[in-house]
């Protein structure tokens, strides 16, 4: 069997940079156990599926596919950056005609739509509530050590911590923040958190305008010990932040060794436009 594959750097306008996310284009179904063997074999934070809902469906010119996400050890229920790179392989190497492509997903109907020379997604907004600290104490010693923590809050619709830290900080800081990832499964003592996000306030006004907020996204409880540019965290950050700064529009960067920006504005409809670039920087096909 062979099945086309392609390697996409999500978030990023240059190779080798962003997220990187595999995507296998499925002509017909896949056993169900070689979903998980194909993404272990790839070993990215994440391989997209891209499956026809009709055998007669054609990549370049049907506008709504199936998509699944997995990670090395696990399917995911969403996955922001493969999802924009499962776009980017039917827009820009299958030269999909259409102007929106739906993908059916276990996180309902997600679209994605390109503007110029972005691809923007359609995701779920999803609401953070305050944090009990005492209840992931240990498990934000283990991030962080001593550094002061502003705000602490809870997604439990995605299962992720956002832990903001002080003003005083400067993105510097953050990116140069050592984390042992692995030691989150131990500390990690409530069984609730899945995903960690560390972030801070940008600097987004003066002359010289920067980013509206940083962040950083660990999720060891799914193989990942550090993801570097995650849609799905931002999901939840773009809600916070949106609270915080009172803006609908903001630009972000995840400060992973990688690094990506994306550009995120907040719908009326409680969703949230998240756009980003892309480079593919392989193809190919898997052979088995």
């Amino acid at each position: 069997m062979q099945i086309p594959i392609f390697t996409v750097d999500a978030f990023t306008n240059r190779p080798f940079s962003g997220n990187p996310a595999a995507v296998c284009l499925l002509e017909n179904d896949l056993d169900e156990d070689l979903h998980q063997k194909i993404a272990t074999e790839m070993n990215l934070s994440e391989t997209a599926f891209i499956r026809k809902l009709q055998p007669g469906d054609d990549f370049s010119k049907n506008s709504c596919f199936g998509l699944r996400w997995f990670t090395p050890a696990n399917e995911v229920p969403l996955c922001g950056h493969a999802t924009l790179a499962a776009a980017a392989v039917l827009f820009h190497i299958q030269k999909n005609t259409n102007s929106v492509l739906t993908f059916v997903t276990l996180s309902g109907e997600l679209k994605a739509r390109q503007v110029e020379d972005y691809i923007v997604l359609d995701l779920p907004l999803y609401l953070t509530y305050p944090q009990v600290l005492q209840e992931v104490e240990e498990l934000i010693k283990a991030a962080i050590g001593d550094m002061i923590v502003q705000d602490l809050r809870y997604s439990p619709d995605t299962k992720k911590l956002l832990v903001r830290l002080s003003d005083a900080y400067e993105r510097s800081t953050l990116e140069e923040l050592q984390v042992s990832a692995q030691s989150f499964l131990s500390a990690e003592k409530t069984g609730n958190v899945k995903g960690l996000i560390l972030t801070l306030k940008g600097n987004s006004s003066g002359k010289c305008k920067g980013h509206d907020f940083y962040s950083r996204y660990f999720a060891p409880w799914y193989g990942i010990l550090e993801d570097p540019v995650t849609g799905s965290a931002h999901a939840v950050l773009s809600s916070y932040w949106s609270e915080q700064l009172g803006k609908k529009e903001m630009i972000a960067f995840q400060c992973s060794r990688r690094g990506g920006q994306l550009k995120i504005s907040l719908r009326n409809d409680g969703r949230v436009d998240i756009a980003g670039q892309v480079a593919v920087v392989l193809k190919g096909n898997l052979t088995f």
